[in-house]
């Protein structure tokens, strides 16, 4: 008997992911918001594919971004597929911290792949790349062979601090809403707590909603009424921008001259020593708030 695979499929709109669901399933894939699925065999394993729709973050501002996460956090797929656009990797790579920060195991497909070394890629991310080219199959079977190691191996890749980092403040407060969540013990169950905590920091109403009601959800309250969610969603995104930024030069091919793509960042931007680099601090009205909330640990249970 066949052993069973699921991989979701993920990628942003014009990344060529419809074209790889229809390389791996012989099925036009889908860029709508909605899913689409087809099924493979190979090395023993029959393997279904869901093709999910085109996006480039996982918040719950879009149709596609909610169905993305929701199958991911309530389907639990054995792997994520991520296909890339190598020519636009900075808007590519801001899907793959998001995806990583769910702790599912991530497999790259790195397409129009001759501007990007695919070994340092990988090598800096800690996930599997594989190159592909849609416009020849290329790499469709080592795409599989790719992702059947990660079931098989079934490693965990919430290590998304080890590469973004959002500083000391802010990993102090994600640590303090961890501490929080970790007194129930169903949320632990269903859902990577760091995602839950950066996603509260964040002021995601679908995400506190999944909180049951009870002694948890109003210790939360409490201390979600002290954060200017604005602010804090501003400096995350500022930290996987300067993370990917700080990247891209370093994984560019020799010779390629192709320029890394520009920093979107809500910080400022600047070259020192032919590195990109950006700088982001919290500003006095966000160290107040931290401050606010390390003092009333003992009211809400954190001490």
């Amino acid at each position: 008997m066949m052993k069973k695979i699921r991989i979701a499929l993920t990628g942003s709109p014009g990344s060529g992911k419809a074209e790889i669901f229809d390389a791996l399933t012989g099925n036009p894939g889908s860029g709508k918001a909605e899913k689409k699925t087809g099924r493979v065999r190979r090395n023993g394993y029959d393997i279904e594919i869901v093709d999910l729709p085109g996006t480039c973050s996982l918040t719950a501002y879009s149709a596609g971004e909610i169905i993305v996460r929701d199958f991911i956090l309530e389907e639990k797929p054995d792997v994520v597929v991520q296909v890339v656009d190598a020519t636009n990797l900075e808007r590519n790579l801001y899907l793959t911290t998001r995806l990583a920060e769910l702790g599912v195991p991530v497999v790259i497909a790195l397409n129009a792949a001759d501007v990007i070394d695919r070994e340092k890629l990988s090598a800096f991310l800690e996930i599997s790349v594989v190159r592909t080219a849609t416009t020849r199959g290329d790499g469709i079977d080592d795409l599989l062979d790719a992702a059947i190691r990660e079931v098989e191996t079934a490693p965990c890749h919430e290590r998304i601090v080890d590469y973004v980092d959002y500083g000391v403040e802010v990993e102090a407060m994600i640590a303090s809403l961890i501490d929080l969540l970790l007194t129930d013990r169903t949320l632990s169950a269903r859902y990577p707590l760091r995602w839950l905590a950066v996603r509260l920091l964040e002021g995601d109403e679908d995400v506190l909603a999944r909180i049951p009601g009870g002694l948890v959800f109003y210790r939360l309250q409490d201390f979600l009424s002290l954060v200017d969610s604005d602010e804090y969603r501003t400096a995350m995104a500022g930290r996987r921008y300067e993370t990917i930024t700080a990247i891209l030069p370093q994984v560019l091919s020799p010779g390629t001259g192709v320029p890394a793509a520009p920093c979107r960042c809500p910080g400022w931007c600047g070259n020192a020593g032919d590195r990109l680099v950006v700088e982001y601090v919290l500003t006095e009205k966000g160290r107040e708030a931290a401050g606010r909330l390390a003092k009333m640990g003992r009211h809400i249970g954190l001490n």
